[in-house]
């Protein structure tokens, strides 16, 4: 996968602070024109970030599209991430995920009692404010539900500077990043992001 989509999609699934309900109606994995739609859309911003004057039209992804892309496998997810489903509403990502916290955790013991809770293969629930502004995405994470429990935030802040940041540095509980290939703003919807490149 070339670098560009890779970073794009790092920042579908991050910038968009993704992580949500259970599926609609339709089971993702069995969704081949969601699949083809987004690989299309993919496909036009990493071309128009390419050009010396892109064009300004918007590039919508639907929460159907990019829940069928990630359930097809078309998104290699980090290690211990099982599986993904968002759900966006304007400002505001939530995602669900199977994770496998030892899988994270790669063995390694904190030390800490405090976080004895991120051990196991659990359900989590991420509710996330997203924004961008001049070529900037902006997430902050509201909360962290593990299998019906809401973490603490000093809890969840000693966890991500523990296991999380060392592999990704520029992550955290608020993250700032530069959007790739001329991506202008993406702004969270009801039930899709929505892209212009500049």
């Amino acid at each position: 996968m070339r670098v560009s989509r890779t970073i794009l999609l790092a920042v579908i699934f991050l910038a968009a602070g993704f992580l949500s309900t259970p599926q609609a109606q339709t089971d993702p994995a069995s969704n081949p024109a969601a699949v083809s739609s987004m690989e299309k859309k993919l496909q036009h911003i990493e071309s128009n970030g390419k050009s010396a004057h892109p064009t300004l039209s918007p590039t919508k992804f639907t929460d159907q599209e990019i829940n069928a892309y990630f359930a097809a496998g078309r998104v290699k997810l980090p290690a211990g991430v099982r599986s993904v489903n968002f759900q966006a509403q304007p400002g505001v990502v939530t995602g669900t995920a199977r994770v496998d916290f030892d899988q994270i955790r790669s063995g390694r013991n904190s030390g800490n009692p405090l976080l004895s809770v991120f051990s196991g293969i659990h359900t989590v629930v991420v509710v996330a404010h997203a924004r961008s502004e001049s070529g900037q995405g902006i997430v902050h994470v509201d909360s962290v539900v593990l299998d019906d429990n809401e973490i603490p935030p000093l809890i969840l802040q000693i966890f991500v500077q523990k296991f999380i940041q060392p592999k990704y540095p520029n992550l955290g509980l608020d993250s700032r990043f530069a959007l790739p290939a001329r991506v202008d703003t993406a702004t969270v919807g009801r039930q899709e992001l929505t892209i212009i490149q500049k």
